[in-house]
């Protein structure tokens, strides 16, 4: 299989690092970088995943980055051709998504504009919550072209669209 480009992923909590590791078994980059803030976390998952690779059979190399809300660590990520968002807070019982705003909206800003001066033509997807005010926050910051900029809302719609599109089309052959 022919491997090309990298892609980031920013935030190895549960989510993004799981993202990570689906990304490198896909075997379709060259390369992953999985970024946090937590001193040596990001480095130890991609050890983990590194370690995996002849047993699960995929080639693409996994980095470990950890950065800071200054910048530092962001080199790592430099030429990306996509950009996944995970960062931030997570929810705790009783709170909303809409709690999480102050927080996260600093988190977002500060890995956008960072991600904005190290891989300014990679495509962002932004997971983090509250989904449609960290994404509209991401494009701001980051200034990137709309179309270059989805949330995890537009990958979920445009999977619906694509597998009801599958069936029609399924649908109309056995016709």
């Amino acid at each position: 299989m022919s491997r090309s480009g990298k892609v980031t992923v920013v935030g190895a909590g549960f989510y993004g690092s799981t993202t990570a590791l689906r990304l490198a078994e896909y075997d379709i980059f060259e390369s992953v970088v999985l970024t946090d803030i937590l001193d040596g976390k990001p480095e130890g998952i991609a050890l983990d995943i590194n370690q995996s690779r002849s047993i699960e059979g995929f080639e693409s190399r996994v980095i470990g980055a950890t950065t800071t809300a200054e910048g530092k660590g962001y080199e790592a990520t430099a030429g990306s051709d996509v950009v996944i968002i995970t960062a931030g807070l997570p929810r705790k019982p009783g709170m909303s998504r809409m709690d999480l705003i102050g927080v996260n909206a600093g988190i977002v800003r500060g890995v956008a504009e960072n991600i904005a001066k190290h891989s300014p033509n990679a495509v962002l997807i932004v997971v983090s919550n509250p989904l449609d005010e960290m994404t509209a926050l991401a494009q701001i910051a980051t200034k990137f072209p709309i179309k270059e900029l989805w949330g995890k809302q537009e990958c979920l719609i445009l999977l619906a669209l694509l597998t009801l599109w599958q069936r029609n089309s399924m649908c109309q052959l056995h016709q």
